[in-house]
Parts: structure tokens; C-alpha cells; sequence
């Protein structure tokens, strides 16, 4: 499996993605990967509903999108990986998907969470689990649509004075 883009962002399949994301990515494969999504038959039917004609979309485990990955049958996918946070981009690293840069695009406010830019808020869990994302190599770029400049996250977290 060819991976197209991988992207955190907690709204997994909207408008941006079906019309931009997925053309600027040239996936023929969407997988939004959530364990909470994928119980969730109402929540999944409506984001499935979100994807372009032409390109398949799945919302499934994160256990099953490595799963997937690894699983040589689905060889000819294109994938645009969408995800909700950054410990499951290293639970997928972890499970062998070989992610090289990730686009952090929408995680929204709760309690406890600090505000970077308009649209990212994060916790101390998302700091630690981003900077062992960095350690690893791994480019983490701000850009909440696709003609954005992209802001380098560490960067941004580094003006903050949070890391």
C-alpha cells in the first residue's frame, strides 16, 4: 500500500478532504482511522456519505488500518490516511505503517487543551506524543487546507514556549 497523505484532523472525511485533500494526494483510498468512529454505525454511515465518487472510503480500527497496510492484497491502494491524534499516528508507526510526514490540520478545543492556531489545540499528551513523532524523523507540518504555507509544528510549539 502506497500511502498518499496522512493527516490528523478530528473531523476525519469533510468537505476539505473529499474535494481538496484527496485530489492534491492523488489517493484512490481513503481510511479514516478512529477506534471511537468505527463503533460508531451512525457517525460512520455519515462521514462515508462525505467521500467522493471514484475514491473508496473506509472508517476502521487502527488496529485494522495496520492491519491493512500490511496485508499485501491491498498493494495497488493510493492511501489518504485520516486520523484523530498524534499517539495513534505512532500506534500506527508502531504496527509498521512506514509514515514519513504527517499533516496536522484540525484537533478542536476541550478543557485542558492549549490553542496553537485557530483550528489545532493540543493537550500535554499530544506535546509528548509529537515530539516523540519528531525524534523518529518524522515531519509534522501545520496546514489547514492545501494552498496554506506549511508551519512547521515543533516550531510552533517552540515559539510557544510549550516544548
Amino acid at each position: 500500500m502506497e500511502i498518499s497523505f496522512v493527516r490528523i484532523d478530528d473531523r476525519l472525511i469533510h468537505g476539505q478532504i473529499a474535494t481538496i485533500w484527496s485530489k492534491e494526494s492523488g489517493c484512490n483510498r481513503i481510511m479514516a482511522c478512529s477506534d471511537e468512529v468505527a463503533k460508531d454505525d451512525l457517525r460512520k454511515q455519515l462521514l462515508l456519505q462525505v467521500a467522493l465518487k471514484g475514491i473508496k472510503a473506509y472508517v476502521i480500527s487502527i488496529d485494522k488500518a495496520i492491519e491493512a497496510y500490511n496485508d499485501p492484497k491491498f498493494e495497488s491502494f493510493k492511501t489518504l490516511f485520516l486520523l484523530t491524534n498524534p499517539l495513534d499516528v505512532l500506534r500506527m508507526i508502531e504496527g509498521g505503517v512506514d509514515i514519513k510526514s504527517v499533516n496536522v490540520g484540525g484537533m478542536c478545543y476541550k478543557e485542558g487543551k492549549k490553542q496553537i492556531t485557530g483550528a489545532i489545540s493540543v493537550s500535554n499528551t499530544d506535546i509528548d506524543a509529537f515530539k516523540r513523532l519528531h525524534s523518529m524523523g518524522i515531519e509534522l507540518e501545520i496546514r489547514q487546507v492545501a494552498k496554506d504555507h506549511k508551519i512547521n509544528l515543533i516550531d510552533r510549539l517552540k515559539d510557544l514556549n510549550l516544548i
